[in-house]
């Protein structure tokens, strides 16, 4: 068969969790109510750090980029899920799926990038507070925000790009319940060398370079938090990185389950698949709100508004 006739195909299978038609109402109000509390969560930290001037802050400018990012991770995979169980149809068209993964990948990457701008401002803030507002200029947080958005661009349309020049064979099924990138290319025909080496490449970078900067910045916070002769101090200190902290570790633990699972396509990998790109981001809203006063504060002022105009 010609290149050009297989990839003439119009869509690939997403068989997702179960076959049981039984099980698909379960999964349907399952994933649906995930959804909607990451959408509502993560839009209710937007409101909240927009609507109060305490909060227009390097910390809270950048909270809001990855609640923004979030509420775009997920939706890059549950409504198109949640569409195929309604329909009972397992198809999603071959445009579609590269900019599933197009997608995927860019806010993928910019909650890895914005979680490493966010343990360097929390280093400033504690290591350096005389100078924070200086160092943490609104320039600087912006040119942070803006690289991290166009080192994600790029790389997601690289990888864009070169899927669509392969070929592919007749298997056109991916075991997972979204356009996973690495299965996708287990079904093409053609040489895939220069995909593996970028994914590899990227997903090197993407997990060791922003991880080091992290383990850094906690290290120099911890350093610095040690010398503070008060135990209030010390406390006051942490609890300002604290739900950062719980973020870092709910991102990277789940992330890292995703990648060391020997076979993402078994039900073990998709649940790890879930953990990393649904029940991560509904879990930061609830974090911060958790650990950080000021949230609490913002969220009940805009709640009360909303309340008050019903």
């Amino acid at each position: 068969m010609e290149p050009g006739n297989q990839t003439s195909v119009s869509e690939f299978l997403l068989l997702g969790f179960s076959q049981d038609s039984e099980q698909q109402p379960i999964l349907f109000g399952l994933f649906l109510s995930m959804f909607v509390v990451t959408v509502l969560g993560n839009l209710l930290i937007i409101l909240a750090v927009i609507s109060d001037s305490h909060l227009h802050t390097p910390m809270y400018f950048f909270l809001s980029n990855l609640s923004f990012a979030d509420i775009c991770f997920t939706s890059t995979t549950i409504p198109k899920m949640l569409v195929n169980i309604q329909t009972q149809r397992k198809s999603i068209t071959f445009a579609g799926c590269i900019t599933q993964m197009y997608f995927f990948m860019v806010f993928g990457s910019m909650d890895t990038f914005l979680l490493t701008v966010m343990a360097y401002d929390r280093l400033v803030a504690i290591c350096h507070p005389l100078h924070y507002s200086v160092i943490m200029n609104p320039r600087l947080c912006g040119l942070l925000a803006l690289v991290s958005w166009l080192i994600s661009l790029t790389y997601s349309l690289i990888q864009s790009l070169l899927m669509l020049r392969l070929s592919f064979c007749t298997n056109w099924v991916i075991q997972h319940f979204y356009c996973e990138l690495a299965q996708a290319l287990t079904l093409a025909c053609s040489d895939t060398l220069i995909n593996y080496t970028l994914l590899y490449m990227v997903t090197g970078f993407l997990g060791i370079v922003p991880f080091s900067g992290i383990l850094f910045s906690y290290t120099q916070i911890v350093s610095s938090i040690l010398r503070i002769p008060s135990a209030n101090g010390k406390c006051k200190a942490f609890s300002t990185c604290a739900s950062h902290l719980s973020v870092v570790s709910l991102f990277y633990g789940t992330g890292l389950g995703v990648y060391l699972s020997t076979d993402s396509s078994s039900w073990r990998g998709m649940v790890a698949s879930v953990m990393y790109t649904v029940v991560t981001p509904m879990l930061n809203p609830f974090i911060y709100s958790l650990w950080n006063r000021d949230i609490r504060r913002a969220l009940q002022k805009v709640l009360g508004r909303t309340l008050y105009v019903q």
